[in-house]
């Protein structure tokens, strides 16, 4: 798993670790993105069915929304 770099209390980052900031970010935000809409959906808090039928019908629309 990686992680960004934290700066020290009352000093800059490197501009290295500023970069690979960047990235891990930019790596990080269209995971969230998908993962914050999911917790929003109410079927996914009531639903008396198996986790992995609920985890496939996720998926499907997901991928729906997505390229749509």
């Amino acid at each position: 798993m990686i992680t960004p770099v934290n700066r020290r209390p009352k000093a800059e980052l490197p501009d290295k670790h500023q970069a690979s900031n960047k990235v891990h970010a930019a790596l990080r935000a269209p995971v969230e993105r998908p993962i914050s809409r999911i917790k929003q959906w109410r079927i996914c808090r009531h639903a008396r069915i198996s986790p992995n039928r609920l985890a496939s019908a996720a998926t499907a629309i997901l991928t729906l929304m997505i390229y749509t």
